[in-house]
């Protein structure tokens, strides 16, 4: 793809500087952009690395005239523009129009029209996919699954039957889908039941098996939602689990069944979500985030990396560590453990002092 960059400025919404009639056709690290690429180059170190009669992207307040470029964009919000950039430059996968002539589709499947069907695609009995979608090669899709306008499958996805996914909804490579649930149970009172009721003790241990609760909800996907590589999201056991609109989640993320996550909400890689656990909307969980089953996570609330959420947490909080508490608490307790080699050397100290006192006094 081509464009002038008075007509990349305009796409977004930007401040053009120079001549606005210089092709560019694709984008580049500061110090790296070669012939036609602008460079990105939207702080003052990455400023630096430009070289002159280029093209960059810009913060407001660059001088592009004294880095000596020929145009540049200025932009208030850098990165929201670098996602416009960069979609702007982003083919994506290349599926070929129409039916692949190895996809093997049920007959009572519908497909609207300006579907894109790639190689050897399995589509079970009454499925429904909709205008401008794009499956990629490899992607199964399970009975009576319904699937949104302009959704873009990557290759190896996998659906289950009876999920439900709205529009424009991004699967990465790997994804599955409305697998069953991780729920099972033992004929009697197990040993993790005996210790969620007494916290720890146990009366006596004995041989267990455990027996499959097989998954009947399935899994509601909504508009916008994106998930990453080898994510997995179990369908419900009754009622379905549900991923709302705009959430954007990660690759290598669990969420398990009967989960319910709000709107707009950020799950980072490795985070596990346990069964029948609610998420509010706009929550963001960092990388490696555990989410104990049955509780809830409130609206707006940030958890920082690896952190392990054991109880309800209220709306607006902002945790870190396991167990989850306040991020400013977690940190004033991580100062405190620096600091007891320090504080134990000064007890040393103290013993020794009063004992040479007591010492003393005993003599006289």
């Amino acid at each position: 793809m081509t464009l002038t960059i008075a007509e990349l400025a305009r796409a977004l919404d930007a401040r053009l500087w120079g001549d606005g009639s210089l092709a560019v056709t694709g984008a580049a690290e500061a110090g790296q952009a070669g012939p036609g690429q602008i460079a990105l180059a939207t702080t003052p170190a990455y400023a630096e690395k430009l070289a002159p009669g280029g093209m960059a992207l810009l913060a407001d307040g660059a001088d592009p005239e004294a880095l000596g470029l020929k145009a540049a964009i200025l932009v208030a919000r850098p990165r929201l523009a670098m996602a416009g950039l960069t979609r702007s430059f982003d083919p994506g996968p290349e599926i070929a129009p129409g039916i692949h002539p190895t996809a093997v589709v049920d007959p009572s499947a519908e497909i609207a029209e300006g579907a894109a069907i790639g190689p050897f695609v399995v589509i079970g009995a009454r499925v429904r996919i909709g205008a401008g979608a794009r499956i990629a090669a490899h992607v199964s899709i399970g009975r009576d699954t319904v699937i949104g306008r302009d959704a873009l499958f990557h290759p190896g996805v996998r659906i289950a039957h009876g999920v439900t996914i709205g529009d424009r909804v991004i699967l990465n490579p790997g994804v599955s889908i409305g697998g069953d649930g991780f729920s099972f149970v033992t004929p009697e009172k197990s040993g993790v039941e005996e210790i969620r009721h007494t916290l720890g003790e146990r009366a006596e241990i004995r041989q267990q098996h455990w027996t499959r609760i097989h998954s009947l909800g399935g899994v509601e996907i909504g508009d916008d939602v994106e998930v990453g590589a080898n994510s997995t999201i179990d369908r419900g056991t009754i009622r379905a689990t549900r991923i709302g609109r705009g959430t954007k989640i990660d690759n290598l993320v669990q969420i398990g069944h009967n989960c319910v996550v709000g709107e707009d909400s950020l799950l980072c890689g490795l985070v596990g979500v346990a069964g029948s656990a609610r998420i509010g909307n706009r929550v963001v969980l960092g990388g490696q985030v555990g989410v104990s089953d049955n509780i809830f996570v409130g609206d707006d609330v940030i958890a920082g990396g690896a952190t392990k959420i054991f109880t309800n947490a209220p709306a607006g909080r902002v945790l870190l560590g396991s167990p989850a508490v306040k991020m400013e608490t977690h940190v004033e307790a991580q100062k405190n453990i620096r600091r007891l080699p320090r504080l134990y050397a000064q007890v040393a100290e103290l013993r020794e002092t009063v004992k040479k006192l007591l010492d003393k006094d005993g003599g006289a």
